[in-house]
């Protein structure tokens, strides 16, 4: 089953935690002190937030998939429609052992497919060797878009991926 996921850069997390539990009529399942995520049944969704991004606002979007059949048929599909994504494999970020593929939308947005497997103590893997890489593993293009709005050159990580 998918599950929606959307990813918004903050500048408070007790500011956001007060918003949007009160716009979700929930708490938030995680909270760090960089960090705070939602998982909704209603609508059904991966709601998280941050001031570890490097904008404020929507970060990125993406599909959760619980099942690794699922994410392997969810890449086949955007590779069979000539879509450039960058597989980062498993990796940890937001606190979550994921294997993750990115994507950039014709309009430029970043989105992620993936599946987590389990929870972590630290943001982003690099965390423990003390790095001070702040922003999570949304993509950059790497070059310029073509009028269609796909990418003339593969995607390329970002932030805590890079």
């Amino acid at each position: 089953m998918k599950r929606m996921h959307i990813h918004v850069g903050v500048d408070s997390i007790p500011e956001a935690v007060r918003f949007y539990s009160a716009l979700f009529g929930a708490g938030p399942t995680k909270v760090q002190p960089d960090y705070a995520k939602w998982m909704l049944d209603d609508p059904r969704v991966n709601f998280a937030v941050s001031t570890r991004v490097s904008t404020r606002g929507v970060d990125h979007l993406g599909i959760q998939v619980e099942e690794d059949s699922e994410l392997q048929d969810l890449r086949a599909r955007l590779r069979a429609a000539d879509m450039t994504t960058f597989d980062e494999g498993e990796t940890v970020c937001c606190y979550a052992r994921s294997e993750k593929s990115w994507l950039e939308d014709p309009a430029g947005l970043a989105w992620e497919a993936y599946r987590t497997m389990e929870d972590a103590q630290v943001f982003h893997a690099r965390d423990q060797a003390g790095s001070d890489a702040i922003a999570c593993c949304a993509p950059t293009p790497a070059g310029p878009k073509t009028a269609g709005g796909t990418l003339d050159t593969p995607v390329r990580p970002a932030g805590c991926c890079g």
